[in-house]
């Protein structure tokens, strides 16, 4: 994107609530069982409770999420089909724990294969994907590594694919709600992950019944995803993602001792989330907010608008904000098309930016030449109107 920068600083105000998220916030009676979690907004990023986050540990199966967005960048890329069939080999075909139960030499499609990572946590499947995308799972590996560094999460590193103990694989509460909300950036994971049964080889003797392991999408409300974990040095893990209304969240529990008890604290502290905060809109990508008046240019002005929705989640009882729009320009340096930064709206409080949303322009403007610009200003004088 290009900035675009102006001689007019401009500041408009909106008064609505908000809460800072610094630190280790939240009920301080969640999580008594986990190892370590924290509940984030999804949109933003923002932290509202936090236990432990930054301490390496063992994940088991959340471990495929990764693997699960390079999935979907592939199919986005075009490198990958949903349709397509995947041979499978007896290097896949032979991996423990979670499994579909692939044959060697059995041919399954890319979507019934994510179905098995997805809901199943099947790691046939998973070395299976690993082994179409990359030639092998150590390749693949590599791939997931390589992702998470690029994500700028430190703390994490893998040796295989599926999330099976082994020595230095570990991550943290704190890089699991990134990758989480990294990979649902990707939508389609949500038609897979938020199903609670469906069945692989329909209308073959060997059809096999797929039943999530996330039992949360079938007992909470808004809950939609996203994966789950076991071995016996993670111990029972989660990551769910719930949303209600335009509030979306994602719960990270690691360490858990039963699978009822985290699932029990995962809905605790997801009901703590949704009892204790809401979501401010505050404009939308399509609102204009501010008219810059433009000399040269093929228009009089030009409509200023965030790049994206800009909302805030906030607590229920917190006080208020300030929110400014400022637009700064020195210089206009045509052409300015939609996507070129002109500014940004500043969510504050207590004089610290809470936020920043770019700004841009609603149409694309172009300098015009001199003889068009003697014909704008003639016709505008005759108009009444002085340029």
């Amino acid at each position: 994107m290009k900035k675009v920068f102006f001689c007019l600083i401009v500041s408009i105000f909106f008064v609505l609530p908000v809460c800072a998220l610094d630190g280790e916030v939240g009920d301080s009676g969640l999580l008594k069982n986990a190892n370590s979690g924290l509940l984030m907004e999804a949109g933003s990023g923002e932290i509202v409770y936090a236990k432990n986050i930054d301490e390496k540990v063992s994940v088991a199966s959340m471990t495929k999420m990764v693997g699960q967005i390079i999935i979907l960048e592939e199919i986005e890329k075009g490198n990958l089909k949903w349709d397509e069939k995947v041979t499978i080999s007896s290097n896949a075909s032979g991996m423990g724990g979670s499994q579909i139960y692939l044959e060697t030499g059995e041919t399954m499609t890319v979507k019934d294969l994510m179905k098995g990572i997805t809901m199943a946590s099947a790691n046939d499947a998973t070395v299976a994907m690993a082994e179409r995308i990359a030639g092998s799972e150590e390749k693949f590996v590599l791939m997931m590594n390589e992702k998470v560094k690029k994500m700028g999460l430190k703390d994490t590193h893998f040796v295989n694919s599926t999330g099976l103990d082994a020595n230095n694989h570990y991550s943290t509460a704190h890089d699991m709600a990134f990758i989480a909300k990294e990979l649902l950036q990707h939508e389609q994971i949500l038609d897979i992950s938020s199903v609670y049964e469906d069945y692989l080889r329909v209308d073959t003797p060997n059809k096999f019944w797929l039943v999530n392991t996330n039992k949360l999408v079938r007992l909470y409300s808004g809950a939609d995803g996203l994966k789950t974990g076991f071995t016996d040095k993670a111990g029972y893990c989660m990551a769910v993602t719930a949303k209600r209304k335009d509030l979306r969240f994602i719960a990270i529990v690691l360490g858990e001792k039963s699978g009822k008890v985290r699932n029990q604290e995962t809905v605790e502290l997801l009901d703590y989330g949704f009892n204790s905060y809401k979501i401010d809109l505050i404009k939308r990508k399509s609102d204009v907010v501010l008219k810059l008046k433009l000399d040269n240019g093929n228009k009089d002005s030009v409509g200023v608008v965030p790049i994206r929705d800009v909302s805030i989640m906030s607590l229920k009882s917190s006080p208020k904000v300030r929110y400014d729009i400022e637009t700064k320009i020195n210089k206009i340096n045509y052409p300015i098309k939609k996507g070129d930064i002109v500014g940004n709206m500043l969510i504050k409080k207590e004089g610290k930016v809470l936020k920043k949303v770019p700004l841009t322009v609603n149409e694309n403007i172009y300098k015009i030449g001199y003889i068009n610009l003697l014909g704008k200003n003639l016709k505008n004088n005759l108009s009444g109107n002085v340029f």
